[in-house]
């Protein structure tokens, strides 16, 4: 029995700086050394998500290591944003291996940055693991969508990585600016509210995403089987 053959992954990106980001990362890797591998660059942005794990951390010593964390998150959209694109702009990609690597980094990143958060003394850890839960299950969607679709998607309500990052350093901003002070609610200050409020946008996404793509399953699915039962009754 032959082996089916394995089809394209259609990459489905659709976030507000889509087009600017891709001309400016061509650029890059046109410009980029032949010493530089993309396995060096996704180096270079697991380094980056430790710098924003550390600066997070550290801001309990006091304000200033913020700017560790926002720096970090420079890197790490460098590394992370390029290593995929020099593969293709090279045309050396591994795809499985590439696909691998890429969302393993990925998830350790995330968690390094979002528990980052809930470690530092402006946003409580449960709010900050509400807001966890709520990206992975969005891309264990995406990792779904991929296997009974063959479709990556990259973006939701017009942003994706790109923008979240720009929205995380807003946030750190806003922590220099502001600081640590009272709640409004109690322990519960104004970004815990924000973060616990992504993270519940998050997870209402999901469970959006998950119904509409099982509705569209379903009416897929179907027409296959009564093609398959024709073809067998025209056997028989």
């Amino acid at each position: 029995m032959e082996r089916e053959a394995q089809k394209p992954i259609e990459r489905i990106q659709e976030n507000m700086l889509a087009r600017s980001e891709r001309r400016l990362l061509n650029w890059i890797c046109a410009r980029m050394p032949a010493w530089v591998s993309p396995d060096m660059l996704t180096f270079v942005g697991m380094a980056g998500a430790f710098m924003v794990f550390a600066g997070y951390v550290g801001s309990n010593l006091g304000d200033e290591w913020l700017w560790l964390a926002i720096a970090g998150y420079v890197i790490q959209w460098f590394g992370d944003s390029t290593d995929g694109s020099l593969a293709r702009f090279r045309k050396i990609e591994r795809p499985r291996y590439g696909y691998f690597l890429d969302h393993s980094c990925d998830g350790l990143a995330t968690t390094l940055v979002v528990v980052g958060i809930g470690l530092s003394p402006y946003v409580t850890l449960e709010i900050a693991l509400v807001a966890l839960s709520g990206y992975l299950l969005l891309s264990i969607h995406a990792f779904l969508s991929v296997r009974v679709l063959g479709e990556l998607k990259l973006s939701y309500l017009n942003a994706g990585p790109t923008e979240l990052r720009f929205l995380l350093i807003a946030l750190t901003l806003a922590m220099v600016g502001f600081g640590t002070g009272p709640g409004v609610f109690g322990k519960v200050n104004g970004f815990d509210l924000f973060v616990g409020g992504v993270g519940c946008v998050l997870i209402i996404l999901f469970t959006i995403q998950t119904w509409v793509t099982a509705r569209r399953l379903a009416k897929e699915e179907p027409s296959r089987n009564a093609e398959w039962s024709s073809q067998r009754g025209a056997g028989d």
